[in-house]
């Protein structure tokens, strides 16, 4: 998943376009900061080999919520920088952005995914390239809060992890990885992220198809997700996934099963 040049991107797409578009298996990966969403999604990539083959030719990506924050006014920023801003809520990622990216994936187009800068909060120029795959895991705090979002998925993974150890990964990981002293990390998960863990994130529990407890750690559950996704790149479940694109029906079934089972 790294950044290509334009001539590498044109060489790579040049034999796909004889090729009718296959739609890929899209996996939403939710759950609360630092549940060990990321982790997951690494464990699945590990388990199915995935992490030893060229980018262009993986059969699974992992694309992260977390790279399509909003871009901050200078007044936003400023909060932020002071611990002052609410990361953890809906309108903090750009929602139609992602909605973009994901018609694209499923329209079998290669995607430059924004790279976000937790340090300075700000975008950085340079995105990531993601070339088609066969399985999108798509991971991040809110994947399932927007309807419109939440419909693209055939399968939803919720990571559910203790909150005592999830404030101690998110306190070890914004002091180690993003400069923050502990003071200011403590304030905003009381302030912003606990609320809007328990506001947003949490209810959408219901949503899930599988829920992960103890995230990475719970080997049985990855495995059976990992076979399941074995039987899609082994051509099991492709079938229902291989005609054109005539709206959007798969996905809007999907979601309406998800809606009415009680959890």
């Amino acid at each position: 998943m790294a950044g290509d040049s334009e001539a590498e991107q044109q060489q790579h797409h040049d034999p796909d376009n004889t090729h009718a578009v296959r739609q890929p298996f899209l996996i939403g990966v939710a759950g609360g900061t630092a549940s060990g969403k990321s982790s997951v999604c690494g464990k699945i990539m590990e388990l199915l080999g995935q992490n030893k083959i060229d980018h262009h030719q993986r059969q699974v990506v992992i694309l992260s919520q977390d790279s399509f924050y909003n871009v901050l006014t200078a007044e936003q920023k400023a909060k932020a920088l002071k611990g002052q801003y609410n990361f953890d809520h809906p309108d903090a990622f750009d929602n139609e952005l992602i909605v973009k990216t994901l018609w694209d994936i499923m329209e079998g187009k290669t995607v430059h995914i924004p790279v976000y800068d937790f340090v300075t909060h700000s975008r950085k120029k340079e995105t990531v390239t993601v070339y088609p795959a066969d399985v999108v895991l798509f991971e991040g705090i809110l994947m399932f809060y927007s309807q419109e979002i939440r419909d693209f998925f055939q399968m939803k993974l919720f990571v559910d992890t203790d909150a005592d150890t999830r404030l101690s990964r998110r306190v070890l990981r914004d002091i180690s990885e993003r400069g923050r002293d502990l003071e200011q990390v403590l304030s905003q998960y009381i302030t912003f992220v606990k609320p809007a863990f328990e506001e947003f994130c949490l209810p959408t529990k219901k949503y899930a198809d599988v829920i992960i407890p103890r995230g990475a750690d719970n080997l049985v559950a990855i495995n059976l997700i990992v076979q399941h996704i074995q039987d899609i790149l082994n051509g099991g479940l492709t079938k229902r996934l291989s005609g054109c694109l005539n709206g959007h029906t798969p996905h809007k079934r999907q979601a309406s099963e998800s809606n009415s089972r009680p959890h």
